[in-house]
């Protein structure tokens, strides 16, 4: 999820300076239906955990590398149809505890078994989205007496795949295509003014709140430097953590994102150079390949494994994609009573 993601990536983690104005605003309240529950998962470190209600079972989301539980504020109300609907920020993020270590899979895994544990949810449907796929994998192979099913959002990602041909590829491709936006001071005037700036730089509509949580409020109102310390992320994707999928003896969803046609992208990035086009077709053809080995690989799945490929999808597919997201979710759920 290299390439065609990372725009996005960047954009989640980017690096805002302060605005500094001496005027005040009035401090923002989060405005989304849930509750939040703080949950203490070792001495000293409590996450913050969101409980949107619903009736019916369990059901749990897990956000990417750097985002909050507030990712899904706007998709998990749609689901409190049918479940009890709740989700994790995980250490290091937004409101919950921001300590020194902790950053293994083993750790974030455990992590997520204490806030199981302490709101007494039995055998939830875990729902993650990319990074947590570790996560996932690994309750599934060493934790799959604790849950009820599996659900992967475009999270296939795994130590186990060899970046060597793509990564060689993205070298070449355009600058267009290799150079994340930037926000313009006007963009930073508020977080209103942010989000609609990121949603005409990736086309997502991320709810507000998610940025409130992932950065801090100049006393103007404007939007100010990113909280999670720097090397939180660093420390969480460099285990380079590799599965056996064929040991996951819980049920498994794996939606998979297949992003825009290579002429979709040369047409939007305005790619005329017959050379860079190649570029473009081969990258995405690179990463459909790895792709199919991904599936390959999660179809191997001891607790059995439902695929859904999506094409023209964003990796962000519960938001680009959320009526099949939903829908999918939901008749994986009736397959488990």
């Amino acid at each position: 999820m290299k390439i065609f993601f990372a725009v996005c990536f960047f954009l989640a983690t980017l690096p805002l300076t302060p605005a500094g104005s001496a005027q005040n605003s009035a401090p923002w309240q989060d405005p989304c239906k849930h509750t939040v529950h703080f949950v203490t998962v070792e001495d000293g470190v409590q996450l913050e955990v969101l409980d949107w209600g619903g009736s019916g079972p369990p059901l749990v989301l897990l956000a990417g590398l750097g985002w909050t539980a507030h990712v899904f504020d706007d998709f998990a109300p749609k689901l409190t149809d049918s479940f009890h609907v709740y989700g994790i920020t995980r250490r290091g993020y937004g409101a919950s505890s921001k300590p020194a270590t902790g950053y293994t899979e083993d750790r974030l895994t455990e992590d997520d078994l204490k806030v199981f544990g302490a709101l007494r949810l039995d055998s939830p449907i875990v729902v993650g989205h990319s990074i947590a796929g570790n996560e996932l994998s690994q309750l599934g192979i060493r934790h799959y007496d604790r849950v009820g099913g599996l659900v992967y959002l475009d999270a296939l990602n795994d130590g186990s795949d060899d970046y060597t041909d793509y990564d060689a590829l993205w070298t070449k491709m355009p600058e267009s295509m290799r150079t994340p936006p930037q926000p313009s001071p006007s963009d930073l005037k508020s977080f209103s003014a942010y989000r609609e700036w990121r949603i005409k730089a990736s086309g997502l509509a991320i709810p507000e709140s998610e940025y409130h949580y992932q950065h801090a409020q100049n006393p103007d109102g404007s939007v100010g430097g990113y909280e999670t310390p720097e090397f939180v992320s660093a420390a969480i994707t460099g285990g380079n953590y590799k599965h056996d999928y064929s040991q996951i003896r819980a049920p498994v969803l794996a939606l998979i994102a297949y992003d825009i046609t290579p002429q979709e992208q040369i047409q939007k990035y305005h790619v005329t150079d017959a050379g860079e086009r190649t570029i473009v077709e081969a990258v995405y053809g690179t990463y459909v390949g790895m792709a199919k080995i991904r599936i390959d690989r999660i179809k191997r799945a001891a607790g059995g494994a439902s695929v859904v490929e999506l094409w023209g999808a964003h990796h962000f597919v519960f938001l680009s994609n959320e009526a099949d997201v939903l829908r999918e979710i939901h008749k994986f759920a009736a397959s488990l009573r």
